[in-house]
C-alpha cells in the first residue's frame, strides 16, 4: 500500500485550498504555484536559508518562501518575507536587519494580484 503524500496538517491543507481559490478568482498564477509547492510531500518541502534571500533580493523586496526559512547566513537589508514557517534564529536575523515577517495569508490579503513578489525555492 502506498503511503499518503502531501500535507496532513489541517491548517496547511486549508491554506493550500484558499490559495488555489484565490488564484482562480484573481486569475493570478502565483498563488497556484505557491499552493503547489506547499502541497508537496515532506521530502520535497522547500527550505531557504537567509544567505539565499540576501543574494536574490534588493532592499524592501517582497519574497514568498513556500516552506521554511532557515538561519544560515546574514541579512544586511530590510526584506519583506512571507513563509509557512521561520526558524527562531532566522526570525532574529530578519528583525535585526529591520525586515518584516508575515504569513503567506497576510501577503495574499495585502497583495491579491501578487505583483512584485518573488518566489524563492
Amino acid at each position: 500500500m502506498v503511503k499518503r503524500t502531501g500535507p496532513t496538517n489541517p491548517y496547511l491543507k486549508s491554506l493550500v485550498e484558499d490559495l488555489r481559490k484565490k488564484s482562480f478568482e484573481t486569475n493570478t498564477p502565483i498563488w497556484k504555484d505557491v499552493a503547489e509547492k506547499l502541497s508537496r510531500s515532506r521530502r520535497r518541502k522547500v527550505a531557504v536559508n537567509i544567505f539565499e534571500i540576501e543574494k536574490n533580493t534588493e532592499k524592501n523586496d517582497f519574497v514568498i518562501v513556500p516552506g521554511i526559512v532557515l538561519s544560515v547566513g546574514e541579512l544586511s537589508k530590510p526584506v519583506n518575507i512571507a513563509a509557512w514557517k521561520f526558524s527562531a534564529s532566522a526570525e532574529e536575523k530578519i528583525k535585526k536587519a529591520k525586515g518584516k515577517m508575515m504569513s503567506i495569508e497576510e501577503l495574499a490579503k495585502e497583495n491579491p494580484k501578487g505583483t512584485g513578489v518573488k518566489i524563492l525555492v
